[in-house]
């Protein structure tokens, strides 16, 4: 999962000031980890914690609380909450349930399928023994407010991609589940995109660029720079992108781990720590 953090950390001053140069500065200055971060490191606590045999309203609860106590426990130094979550976070009284166009009686999904629901899975792709249940999870996790089929989509892929590396799967076989499964075209080449590619806050127009940059990366660093010099919603890119290359890779340059390790909070490295535990 710091694989995740990482690229979030690594895209955070590019998120704004986009760069198409691949050879950018690694971590200049005012990098630090985003609400990507912190989403991932909840959505890590809420899985490492959550009953999968429980009613899902119990688990959406349960994912709601620790969701809601990390955003204000860890303001993030860097990036900010959509417009859209950020209302679910901090202003939930402000929220319209967009089945009936009035007032929600508290936390309600809201049919979102930005990109936000993918960024923040990368734990659901570590801790569970088969394909299926990974799915499933990453359904939950996504649906409490991402749960327009594309926002579901998004994070199932992700947590997919991230188990089949994590498990020896070749990337030629990950390409054609992803693909098979989801639906998504994987076949556009790195360097097309690298023309063409401009902002995309969707899943749909994120996750696919994200899983190019890795297929045709060679290393973890490969990977990150090929998600980040897309352009677009950089540390994101970078986020899915280093989730997926940390699993197939399973290497990360030390200078990459120690600049990630030192932007983190103690009790986001305890998380990493029980994460990997678990694991292994």
């Amino acid at each position: 999962m710091i694989g995740a953090v990482i690229g979030d950390i690594a895209g955070s001053v590019y998120e704004f000031r986009n760069t198409k140069d691949y050879n950018f500065k690694m971590f200049p200055d005012g990098s630090n980890y985003t609400d990507d971060t912190v989403m991932t490191m909840a959505v890590a606590e809420w899985a490492l914690r959550n009953n999968i045999e429980a009613p899902v309203e119990v688990q959406t609860k349960l994912l709601e609380e620790i969701m809601v106590r990390f955003a204000n426990e860890f303001p993030c130094p860097a990036g900010g909450y959509g417009a859209g979550f950020d209302r679910w976070l901090f202003h939930p009284e402000l929220l319209i349930d967009y089945r009936t166009g009035k007032p929600s009686c508290g936390r309600c999904p809201y049919n979102s399928w930005g990109n936000g629901s993918a960024m923040r899975t990368s734990s659901v792709g570590w801790l569970y023994k088969d394909l299926g249940t990974t799915e499933k999870v990453a359904e939950t996790a996504a649906s409490i407010t991402h749960n327009h089929p594309e926002g579901i989509k998004g994070a199932q892929a992700v947590s997919a991609a991230i188990f089949l590396a994590r498990n020896g799967a070749t990337k030629e076989e990950i390409k054609n589940y992803i693909q098979n499964r989801f639906g998504y075209n994987l076949d556009t080449k790195w360097e097309e995109l690298h023309t063409t590619y401009g902002w995309d806050s969707s899943c749909q127009g994120t996750v696919p660029p994200a899983i190019i940059s890795f297929l045709e990366s060679s290393d973890y660093e490969s990977a990150i720079r090929r998600a980040i010099c897309l352009g677009g919603d950089s540390d994101t890119l970078a986020c899915i992108t280093g989730g997926i290359a940390e699993a197939f890779y399973k290497d990360i340059p030390e200078y990459m781990l120690l600049a990630g390790i030192s932007c983190m909070p103690p009790e986001f490295l305890d998380l990493v720590e029980e994460l990997s535990s678990r694991c292994n």
